[in-house]
C-alpha cells in the first residue's frame, strides 16, 4: 500500500502578507494544512482575543484548511528596538525574569488559540543560553518555566512540541528526547525540523525512532549540504525519497509543513513551486481534521 501524506504550509513565509491572503494563498495551491504564525503580522499571541480565533477559524473553515501547527517558536512582534538576540528572545531561559514571564504568557496565549481553533499542538523553542545563564542553569530554568504551561496544555488537551534547532539549549534530538521523558507529560513532544537534523549531523532513521510518538508536526524544507538555509524543495539536494521511506517505516501520521520564511518576497511562488515538487512524492491528499490528543 502506497503511503500518503498530508501536506501543509507555514505562513510564516507570509509575512509581509495578512493572515487571511495567506491562508487564501495556501489552500489554492492544494495544501490539506496551515501552520499559522503566532507572531505579528498574522497571530500575535499578546493577549488571547476569541472574537479573533472565531474571525480566524471562518476563514479556514471556508477553505476547508485544518491547521498543523501554531508556531510560537520566535516573538519578533514583542521588540521595538530589538536586542542583540531578537530571534529567540524573550525566551523562557531568559537571563531576564521579566522577559521569561512575558514569554510564557504568550506561549499560554498561544495555547488558548489552539483550543479555540481546534489545532492539535502549537511549537515553542528552548531559546539560546545567553551570558550569565549556563546550560546546566538553562535546563533548571527550562523545566521550571515548562511544569506551569504544560499543566494549562493539559486542561486545554493541546500538545506542545518543542523544536530542536542548532545553537539552541535543546539543538539535540537527544536532549529533546531526554527532556521530554524527565517532564513526564504525555502532551510534551517535538516540532520536528527536518533539515536542523541534517545541519547537525543527525542520521534521521534515528531521529525518527528516538522521538517516535511524540512529533506531532514536522518542518520540511531543501537545503544544500548542511547549511542552515530553507530552500524550495527541490532546489537543495535533500534526499526526499530517502526521507520518504523513513517517514513510512516509523508511520509518522501527522503533516508535512513547509516552513519557508526565507521567501517573504515571493511567498506565493514559494508554495506553488514547493506543491508542484512535493505531490508526486509524498501522493498529498485532501484536507482532514488533526489528530486531536486523548483526554489526559
Amino acid at each position: 500500500m502506497t503511503e500518503r501524506f498530508k501536506l501543509a504550509f507555514s505562513t510564516n513565509a507570509f509575512s509581509r502578507h495578512s493572515l487571511e491572503s495567506a491562508i487564501n494563498c495556501i489552500a489554492a495551491c492544494g495544501y490539506a494544512g496551515v501552520e499559522i504564525l503566532a507572531d505579528k503580522p498574522h497571530l500575535y499571541p499578546d493577549r488571547f482575543s476569541p472574537r479573533r480565533a472565531a474571525k480566524i477559524q471562518a476563514v479556514l473553515s471556508r477553505k476547508g484548511l485544518a491547521i498543523s501547527n501554531i508556531n510560537a517558536n520566535c516573538t519578533f512582534g514583542y521588540w521595538k528596538d530589538a536586542p542583540p538576540e531578537p530571534f529567540f528572545e524573550p525566551s523562557l531561559i531568559s537571563p531576564v525574569r521579566q522577559y521569561r514571564a512575558v514569554r510564557a504568557e504568550m506561549i499560554a496565549n498561544t495555547l488558548r488559540y489552539a483550543h479555540a481553533l481546534g489545532a492539535a499542538n502549537i511549537s515553542i523553542t528552548s531559546g539560546k543560553a545567553l551570558p550569565t545563564v549556563p546550560p546546566d542553569k538553562a535546563r533548571r530554568q527550562l523545566k521550571e518555566s515548562l511544569k506551569p504551561l504544560l499543566d494549562l496544555a493539559h486542561k486545554l488537551n493541546v500538545r506542545i512540541g518543542i523544536e530542536s534547532e542548532p545553537g539552541l539549549l535543546i539543538e539535540w534530538a537527544a536532549e529533546l528526547a531526554e527532556l521530554i521523558s524527565v517532564m513526564g507529560s504525555p502532551l510534551l513532544g517535538a516540532n520536528l525540523d527536518i533539515g536542523h537534523s541534517v545541519v547537525i549531523g543527525e542520521p534521521l532513521g534515528h531521529t525518527l525512532r528516538l522521538l517516535r510518538g511524540r512529533i506531532w508536526n514536522c518542518h520540511i524544507e531543501d537545503l544544500v549540504g548542511r547549511k542552515h538555509y530553507h530552500l524550495i524543495p527541490g532546489r537543495g539536494n535533500l534526499n526526499w525519497a530517502g526521507l520518504k521511506r523513513q517517514l513510512a517505516v516509523t508511520r509518522y501520521p501527522h503533516f508535512l509543513t513547509v516552513e519557508l520564511y526565507t521567501c517573504p518576497d515571493k511567498p506565493r511562488q514559494a508554495a506553488k513551486e514547493s506543491m508542484a515538487f512535493l505531490k508526486p512524492i509524498f501522493s498529498a491528499q485532501q484536507a482532514v481534521t488533526p489528530t486531536k490528543p486523548e483526554p489526559a
